[in-house]
């Protein structure tokens, strides 16, 4: 799947030290959704379906050193 033109999105976790976060952006398909590690946006990207995205981000405990959304 071709992601040049991609716009990804950093997550709403991510802190000003440039932590552990993600990076999200609509693939072309727009029932995917691409996912990358924000530190290494030339590696690998993962493709999950909206749902797989829902259930994973559910299923994940919540995190311990930060205090949440900086929306």
């Amino acid at each position: 799947m071709d992601l040049r033109n991609a716009k990804w999105r950093k997550s709403s976790y991510t802190g000003s030290n440039g932590g552990n976060c993600v990076e999200l952006a609509e693939a072309a398909d727009a029932s995917v959704v691409a996912v990358r590690d924000s530190k290494d946006p030339d590696g690998p990207v993962l493709l999950l379906t909206r749902a797989a995205l829902r259930t994973a981000v559910h299923s994940a405990p919540p995190p311990t050193d930060h205090p949440g959304p900086t929306e």
